[in-house]
């Protein structure tokens, strides 16, 4: 086996990848990264000294491949499979870049602050950032669903934003509520989570998401013990 993915079940941009693998059905090794363990966590280091999920490691190539929209980048072009998640066109191609980021930097970060706050001593909780949070979130959804006119982010296609849509909306939507006030976002949530790719990735977390701290917000039933 060439790709080694070194990941973790429950973290978002883990997922983010893992929806590209299974969109092209690209063969990896998974590599179950437990930060929590001293010999885990060094031998992580020692691929990746930033400690940041997840890292693809490609020995066919010699190549160590981190970020999540670099790895599925990597992906297409040395690893390509029936479904292109990066289109041909350049101006298509820079639209895509530009809402995978909007993804990961105003829906991923704001939402991983919240969550990281809330498992912080009250004590050393940060109020005024998780408000700032809030309100990123706020502005984010309502950019997003303005933005939605077709089936995914950036027209008919599924492409590399919504695979970085879905785990992030997903766990925005347990922390930011956005059903109530954003319907075309709900509803395209809701095709996310429909996708094959994706509910593959989410059945594979549900035995971990009793870790995770807003667990009990999760639908019924996908709380595992």
């Amino acid at each position: 086996m060439s790709l080694h993915l070194y990941s973790h079940p429950l973290a978002s941009f883990c997922h983010k990848v893992l929806i590209a693998l299974y969109e092209n059905d690209t063969p990896f090794q998974a590599h179950l990264v437990d930060l929590a363990d001293p010999a885990g966590k060094a031998d992580f280091l020692e691929r990746w000294p930033v400690g940041k999920m997840p890292v693809l490691r490609d020995e066919a190539r010699g190549r160590t491949v981190p970020e999540t929209s670099i790895i599925v980048e990597y992906l297409q072009q040395h690893y390509p499979g029936p479904r292109a998640l990066l289109p041909d066109d350049a101006d298509a191609r820079l639209d895509v870049r530009l809402w995978d980021r909007f993804f990961d930097l105003y829906v991923q970060a704001p939402m991983q602050k919240i969550v990281a706050d809330f498992m912080l001593k009250k004590k050393d909780q940060d109020d005024l950032g998780v408000s700032q949070a809030r309100r990123t979130l706020q502005t984010a959804y309502d950019m997003i669903e303005r933005q939605l006119a077709d089936d995914w982010i950036c027209g008919a296609d599924f492409t590399l934003v919504d695979c970085a849509a879905a785990p992030a909306l997903f766990y925005a939507e347990i922390v930011e509520p956005f059903h109530r006030h954003h319907p075309r976002l709900m509803a395209y949530l809701t095709r996310l989570m429909a996708r094959p790719s994706y509910e593959r990735v989410l059945f594979e977390a549900r035995p971990y998401f009793h870790l995770y701290p807003f667990h009990e917000l999760l639908p019924p039933g996908w709380v595992q013990r």
